[in-house]
């Protein structure tokens, strides 16, 4: 129950201070705070299309650190996974892993399943978070019939979150709560 409420409070404050700026952005995590190392379903809200050309295809790039990412099939969606050989292989429930998913795209099988401008859609996938507390930065792609959006901007010393006209979706990640997640 204590972590709920810390991660509210969190929620509540950082919101506060501006640090997810989605009042700008058109691509966003539903759930902007998580604790470290605990599973994680990350439900990417897409807005709107490029003007107004539907958007065909979303490309999330996984943070450094993020394992096991799995994910949501989507009708009318094809599903592919970009995976990354790792520096030093790690062990996972007694099974070696040498590579990891660092990106994954959903592509409309056809014109039709697009998403058109007007309405919003979620793309859904669920992985293992970083142990370590901070904030993960999660670029996505917007490939639309015509045009494209990379939300991919981060904020840093001279540019500020509200500065930025095409943010990265952004995940604050709290010290970890104890216990095993998957």
């Amino acid at each position: 129950m204590k972590t709920i409420k810390t991660i509210a409070v969190c929620a509540l404050l950082t919101s506060a201070t501006g640090l997810f700026n989605t009042a700008n952005a058109h691509v966003t995590l539903e759930y902007q705070v998580a604790n470290a190392g605990s599973g994680y379903k990350a439900t990417f809200r897409v807005g709107h299309g490029c003007g107004e050309s539907p958007t065909r295809e979303i490309a999330v790039t996984l943070p450094s650190g993020v394992q096991g990412a799995k994910p949501m099939p989507k009708a009318g969606w094809t599903i592919a996974i970009e995976r990354e050989a790792l520096a030093a292989p790690r062990t996972d429930h007694g099974k070696r892993i040498t590579d990891e998913v660092r990106r994954i795209r959903w592509t409309a099988n056809t014109p039709a399943d697009a998403l058109p401008n007007a309405p919003y859609d979620e793309f859904v996938l669920q992985a293992r978070l970083p142990a370590q507390a901070g904030v993960l930065y999660w670029p996505v792609a917007q490939v639309c019939e015509q045009g494209r959006v990379d939300w991919a901007e981060l904020p840093g010393a001279s540019r500020k979150p509200d500065d930025l006209k095409f943010p990265a979706p952004v995940l604050e990640l709290m010290p970890a709560a104890g216990g095993h997640a998957h």
